[in-house]
This record gives C-alpha cells, structure tokens and sequence, in this order.
C-alpha cells in the first residue's frame, strides 16, 4: 500500500496516500481496536453541521480568509450531505479515549484535505487548510462533540416520533376492527372479566400515544448547546463575538431551535439531559416489550393455546416441526427492547462517569444513545410493518373461550348481587356448564337481558347504567 508520512508532536506516522484522513486518524485506528463499528452516521453527520456553523462564523468575523472559508464549509456541506465519498472516510472507532478527540480530529482531517482538494491542493498536504489551524479554529472537542451529539439525538428524537406515530395509528385501527369482538379480559394469567378486543388494542394505542409525546416533548432537553465554551466551558482562545454568533448559525445549519447555555462551565461537565432523554427511549422500550409479549400469548397456540389473534405469517417456524410459524417479529421487537434498556444503562453510567470540567466517556454514550434511536425506529416501523397492519382476529375462537369461561358472571354482579352471581360460578365449575345455561337455568334473567349485559357495547361502556 502507497503511504505518505505525516507529522504531529509525537513525530512520523504512515498514512495510506490517497487517504481523506490524516495522522491523528492513523494513529487512532491503530489505538482503539475496539468494536470494529465507526462512529454512528447521525454524529458524523451532527460534527459536519457544527463544523459548518463554526467554518461561517469565523469567515464573517474575518477569523478565515474567506476563500478557505468557503472551500470549508463547502466540505462540511458534502459530509452533512453523504457526498463525494467523505462520509466513508470517517473511520475512527465508536469508542474512543480522549472523550471524543480521535472523532473530532477524524473529521477536521477529512474536512481539510477536502477543502484543500477544492483549493488545487493535494491530500495530506495542509498548505492552504489545516485541520487545527483552520478547520478546528476556536474550538475543541470538549464544546463540538456534545453538541454534535445534541443535533444528532434530535434529528433521531424527530424520526423516532414518526415510527411511534404510525405504530399507534396501526393499533387505532385494529382497535376499529375488532371494537365488536367481545372476549375474555385475563389479569394474573388467569380469566377476570369481559372485555373487547378493540378495547385491548386502545390500551396498546394509547401506550403508544404517550410515547409519542415524551419523544416529542424531550427534544427540548438537548436543545441547549455548549458551543463556544472551548475545552472547560470559559470560551479561552475564542473571541467573544464568535462565543455569542456560533450557536446562531449552528441554529441556520441545522433548521433546530438551538440556544448556547447560559453557564457553558456547567453544559461542559454534565450529561444528565442526555440520561433524562434515554430514560424517555427505555419507557418506550418498556412499552414495546410489554406489547409484543401480549400479542405472543393472545397469538399463542394456534389450537392449543389462546389462539385469539393471528400473526401475519412471515417465515417457517421450525426446521424440524413441519407447518409451525412461530412469532418471529414480535421476539424480534422484544429483544430490541431489552437491548435498548441494556443500553440505557450504559448512558447512565458514562454520564455518571464524568470528572471534574469534562466527561471523557462521551463516545460510549453518544454510541448507545444514538444506537438507541435508530434501533427503535426501526423497531417500531417493523412492528408495525411486518406484524400490526396484519393482524387478524379470531372472532370464534374469542367467543369460544369466553363462553367456556366464568369470566361473564363479573359482568353480571350488578344484576345479580355478587353472593348470586358467585353461586352461579360455583354451579358452573361444579356442573361444568356455562355461565349462561346456569343463568338461563335457573331463571335468573331473560335471554334479551343476558344478552344485553354480555354485549360489546356493555363491554366498552363505562360503569354501568341504571
């Protein structure tokens, strides 16, 4: 492979020649070896954004000479963009020491030799732009990186909120079709009272529903940005026009509603927002698990367990049992729950992990954060993709189940007292007879009145009516 030498303080180190990064690259590719995955797409994309923001702010105060200011932040446009191949040259691993350095330097590399391509100069070469000296220019790791996470995070809060918004519409809509299906409502795993199959998919839709306004709303928590604090919070080696004109142009960049802190010392050590919104992604995760194992049982059998849904049918089941369909999507959804709740842990204790005027453990929670939005808006559109706009009812079944049941005599405790209607379950387990032949047995009510209370309506009514 042809190499360049380049030069930092620690001395010589071999580059691939025609590579867009540099030496700081090389050497942190050499340095951390660790998950084999780079940087999440989102932060690339957020670095290149901020880059742009700091790129025009330093060109209008005349802190860039506007030509090299120019072919800056006509770079920054191509990574923000996917262009001209840059994005796949920012090749640093997620997790990193130096609190996001390694990234940093990775995407002032790239951006220079871009601009200095756009300028007729040649990669590696540095005479026209710099990675530090320009690119870098009133900046440091410790103010680009987090709010490159904050843009980020909000770009995938707006996606995610999307997918949550159509995996509840899904559910309103299965909520519509099965509002006449009258069923057996279980708590404990054991029979309690009727209910309908609409009423137990608007509990799922409404989940969903405060899910989507906690996406929504947690947006505002990372609104705030430390952009122009430098490395501690104190703005040293920027000028204060450039501190005050930064985060306004980084609101242009980006079409968000971002302000800089007002105590940029505290924006620069702590990471609680970033805890506070993941905990908001956990509860949806809580959320999707808790839905997906209900549909597993209701879904379970077919013929030998609940049966009273029908999951769309998407892969054989078994390599060795002939005609089994398993609910694959729903065990997939399930684990990506459980993972999102894994690493939300993982936020929780790299933002704990802070020390003093910085956190140097940022790449691991901008890796699980951000992980964490795209693998529940992913989740979230295959649930509703590959399993909720399919699912099907089994009105029959329900109404077997529920005629076996003893579940309908709690329905019947207004009309009957509830020492009448025990007796009526008591002779029915005894007899092995049904609710309703014992009511109709013993002439405790007329079949229109029996009917009437074991209805859907009655069912989706709240309270009953004198």
């Amino acid at each position: 492979m042809t190499t360049r030498i380049e030069t930092d303080s620690l001395g010589d180190f071999a580059v691939p020649a025609d590579a867009l990064y540099g030496i700081h690259t090389a050497r942190a590719l050499a340095n951390f070896p660790l998950t084999g995955r780079p940087c999440a797409p989102a932060l690339v994309r957020g670095m290149a954004l901020v880059k742009l923001a700091c790129a025009r702010t330093n060109a209008a105060l005349g802190h860039l000479d506007p030509e090299v200011g120019e072919a800056v932040a006509a770079a920054c446009r191509e990574l923000a963009d996917g262009e001209a191949g840059l994005a796949g040259a920012v090749v640093v691993d997620a997790l990193q020491g130096g609190a996001g350095t390694s990234l940093n330097m990775n995407v002032n590399e790239v951006l220079a030799n871009r601009a200095e391509e756009r300028l007729g100069g040649r990669r590696g070469e540095y005479w026209r732009v710099h990675p530090l000296h320009h690119v870098n220019l009133h900046q440091s790791t410790n103010d680009v990186f987090p709010t490159a996470l904050k843009v980020a995070a909000i770009d995938g809060l707006r996606r995610l909120e999307k997918a949550v918004a159509g995996l509840q519409t899904a559910f309103q809509a299965r909520e519509r079709d099965f509002a006449h299906i009258v069923k057996v409502g279980r708590t404990q795993l054991q029979d309690a009272c009727p209910m309908t199959l609409g009423a137990e998919c608007s509990a799922w839709a409404e989940a969903c529903g405060r899910d989507r306004w906690r996406v929504f709303k947690c947006e505002e928590r990372l609104r705030v940005v430390n952009l122009g604090g430098t490395a501690i919070g104190t703005g040293l080696t920027a000028p204060r026009a450039y501190i005050f004109r930064v985060a306004d142009a980084l609101r242009e960049a980006t079409g968000m509603n971002l302000a800089r802190a007002e105590n940029l010392v505290d924006a620069t050590q702590n990471s609680d927002a970033f805890v506070e919104v993941s905990g908001i992604l956990k509860a949806h995760a809580v959320n999707l698990f808790k839905i997906s194992s209900d549909l597993r049982l209701l879904a379970s059998g077919p013929r030998a367990g609940l049966g009273e849904l029908r999951l769309p049918a998407v892969q054989v089941g078994s390599s060795a049992m002939p005609g089994k369909v398993n609910p694959v999507i729903c065990e997939a959804v399930g684990q990506a729950a459980l993972q999102v709740m894994a690493q939300d842990q993982a936020v929780t204790l790299a933002a704990q992990s802070g020390q003093l005027e910085l956190n140097a453990f940022l790449p691991l929670l901008a890796h699980a954060l951000l992980g964490n939005l795209d693998l529940l808006e992913r989740a979230d559109t295959l649930f509703r993709a590959r399993c909720i706009d399919g699912l099907a009812a089994d009105a029959a079944r329900c109404a077997e189940l529920l005629e076996r049941s003893h579940a309908p005599v709690t329905a019947l405790v207004p009309a009957l007292g509830y020492a009448l209607a025990a007796e009526v379950a008591k002779e029915a387990q005894a007899t092995g007879r049904t609710i309703r032949a014992v009511v109709l047995a013993r002439g405790l009510l007329a079949p229109e009145v029996l009917d009437r209370l074991l209805s859907a309506d009655a069912m989706t009514a709240l309270g009953y009516g004198k």
